[in-house]
């Protein structure tokens, strides 16, 4: 049939209608699922490759998927072009994938481990986070003349947290699994999941300060609200639901109330119910979700009903793909170079040298005896390498844009200026440490490699499967 007669035209949305019927109906949406659908179905035909030989993980191949596809590659997945709402689908995906991956590592920890471990916690967690919040703001304040000490802070707030989705990549693949014991790995597990709900003082101050006319005001509410209200109601408020959950589903199961595979779907259920009450009540939902966590396998019954299911790891392996994915396309690299805001790349470059440095590694180095966990300078320098800045520090800048006001161009005050820039420095950060830590595991194995090869050369021919032993 000659395809005039067909009557093919173009509609609104690029779909074609052939005789009043739909042929193709092509939208960004629908190419986004494409996109999206289609990199984790590649990745994993050759997942075990990629990661397990190469030690190359979901989170850069899909951060930089991310970039191909977005407005700075193709332009077919562009999440600054959804307007005023794309701010609140940000926050909102951050927010999901965080509190996701927070309850997975409070369920993946040994019983009792928050209690065992306390001491620990308490060095690798408060000082440390106030230690890296102050270097870095101060490193900013250097580079960025234009910020006073107030608005390096708060972006500094959203640098400070370690993030869980990273770290988890990186501490479960067969790597470190080989070559870093298994204290180190739980305690940097905890470390991430626990420091990425107290971003929140560190934040709260500096959007107090910097918005408020009086000082003891900003203080006075960032104290009852950003440590009473937010912090110890989040982390009380989540212990509190999972204990109950956790005695509500052993007896349920006892009483042959509930089958296996409502069991497990209890991983993801029971953590975006704890998002939705605490995010609600306005307490911090990131510390409620890695408290249910840790409270739903105190006893470690959850745990040894669920640790054979890869249920829960299926989950953040597609959440993981999706939302680098997500990250990638959503880098301002137009804002990279902005002279108005007193931003450029070379300033950029070196900021994230120096937060790679100075954030975690000199703290940690002084202060690693105080953490039995750590056995020796090597340890502590590996523990201070692996501070990955990603999910959490999208979603505190985002977050932090909410209290802000909207700036106008030019900036008429701080506030608007911090509002302008926040962004663009945090994504910079962020591009930079997924590169470093995510490529840094390859580089490591080389280096093992290398050594092993040298040192005992007669043994490597022999036996492919020589490796090194722990960092120690």
């Amino acid at each position: 049939m000659d395809l005039d007669l067909l009557q093919v035209r173009a509609v609104s949305d690029c779909s074609f209608v052939i005789n009043n019927s739909f042929f193709f109906q092509v939208s960004p949406a629908r190419i986004s699922y494409i996109c999206l659908g289609g990199f984790t179905v590649l990745f994993s035909l050759v997942s075990l490759l990629i990661k397990e030989k190469l030690y190359v993980n979901e989170v850069v191949l899909g951060t930089a998927f991310g970039i191909i596809i977005g407005p700075f590659g193709t332009n077919i997945f562009a999440p600054h072009s959804w307007g005023p709402s794309s701010n609140t689908i940000t926050l909102e995906v951050m927010r999901i994938v965080l509190v996701i991956g927070l309850f997975a590592a409070g369920v993946e920890l040994p019983s009792a481990y928050m209690k065992k471990h306390a001491k620990s916690l308490f060095v690798m967690v408060v000082p440390t986070m106030a230690f890296g919040w102050v270097v870095v703001a101060a490193v900013m304040y250097v580079l960025f003349p234009k910020l006073d000490y107030i608005s390096a802070l708060c972006i500094a707030a959203c640098l400070t947290p370690t993030d869980p989705v990273t770290c988890a990549a990186i501490t479960h693949g067969k790597f470190a699994h080989q070559h870093v014991r298994e204290d180190i790995r739980h305690i940097l597990l905890a470390e991430a999941a626990a420091n990425d709900g107290l971003a929140y003082p560190f934040l709260a101050i500096s959007i107090y300060l910097t918005i408020e006319t009086s000082v003891q005001t900003a203080i006075g509410k960032w104290f009852l609200v950003g440590w009473l209200y937010q912090v110890i109601l989040g982390t009380v408020l989540g212990a509190v639901l999972g204990f109950l959950f956790s005695k509500l589903m052993k007896k349920s199961l006892d009483q042959g109330f509930i089958d296996r595979k409502s069991y497990i779907a209890q991983y993801l259920a029971l953590s975006i119910f704890t998002m939705g009450v605490a995010s609600t009540i306005g307490a911090d939902d990131l510390l409620a979700a890695f408290a249910a966590g840790c409270a739903i396998s105190w006893d470690g019954h959850f745990h040894e009903q669920t640790e054979h299911e890869d249920f829960s790891s299926v989950i953040d392996y597609v959440l993981n793909c999706c939302c680098f994915i997500y990250i990638g396309a959503w880098l301002p690299f137009n804002a990279y170079d902005s002279p108005g805001y007193d931003i450029s790349p070379w300033k950029l470059v070196l900021l994230v040298i120096a937060i790679m440095i100075f954030r975690r590694i000199p703290f940690l180095l002084a202060v690693y005896k105080f953490v039995p966990e750590i056995a020796c300078w090597r340890e502590a320098l590996f523990s201070g390498h692996f501070g990955p800045m990603g999910v959490s520090a999208v979603f505190v800048s985002t977050l932090a844009l909410t209290r802000l006001p909207t700036p106008e161009d030019p900036p008429a005050n701080q506030a608007q200026y911090l509002a302008t820039t926040i962004q663009p420095i945090v994504s910079f950060v962020v591009l930079g440490s997924i590169i470093v830590h995510g490529l840094s595991i390859p580089v490591f194995n080389g280096l093992v490699v290398s050594r092993s090869r040298t040192t005992s050369l007669s043994k490597t021919s022999t036996d492919d499967s020589y490796v090194m032993g722990p960092v120690c």
